[in-house]
């Protein structure tokens, strides 16, 4: 029997406005339509996991208290409105620009598909059933690589689509509600 199937997110820039390693609360600012979207899915049956890359957390800008704290206050406005996350996973290291402990190559971070799969594992999700939304290159080489079957780009540049795996849905920045009705359509 297969797992449960899932919508895996990347948070900056698909959860909220990627405004550059975002940490506080006050500079936190949620996409139109990422209530609609999670909400579809959840309507679906698909399990809610955040798999983002925080390198901000191994540079030293801000601290994995920090990350928490507005991890948890984002959830809350999810959980005011019903919506339900399974996972939030997140990698803080970086190969070249971590500091300390921080600076190693971990399988985790996107391109990778570490986080996929290990919230796979733990929560019993079938990729293979799963959709991942991202506005990078790499968060659809993650997908890729521990293959989630639909892929959908929210393209900021045209290098982002150019650089995205054959298959790859293609969606203008921020087109949520997009993606939402993608999803709606979805054979089971």
């Amino acid at each position: 029997m297969s797992g449960r199937p899932a919508l895996f997110l990347d948070r900056d820039g698909v959860i909220n406005h990627d405004e550059g390693y975002t940490h506080r609360i006050d500079a936190f600012r949620f996409r139109d339509g990422i209530f609609d979207l999670c909400g579809t899915a959840q309507a679906r049956g698909m399990a809610l996991v955040v798999v983002t890359n925080q390198a901000g957390i191994g540079r030293g800008y801000y601290t994995e208290a920090d990350f928490q704290a507005l991890t948890a206050w984002m959830l809350d406005r999810f959980a005011e409105r019903g919506i339900r996350f399974a996972a939030v996973e997140h990698c803080p290291d970086h190969p070249t620009h971590g500091i300390g402990a921080y600076r190693r190559e971990n399988p985790r971070r996107k391109p990778g598909p570490g986080m996929i799969l290990d919230a796979s594992a733990a929560h019993g999700l079938d990729p293979a059933r799963s959709a991942m939304v991202g506005d990078r290159a790499s968060d659809m080489q993650a997908a890729l690589a521990a293959g989630v079957r639909t892929r959908i780009l929210l393209a900021a540049t045209p290098e982002e689509a150019a650089s995205a795996p054959p298959g790859t849905l293609l969606l203008p920045e921020g087109a949520l509600h997009e993606a939402a009705r993608l999803l709606a359509d979805l054979p089971d």
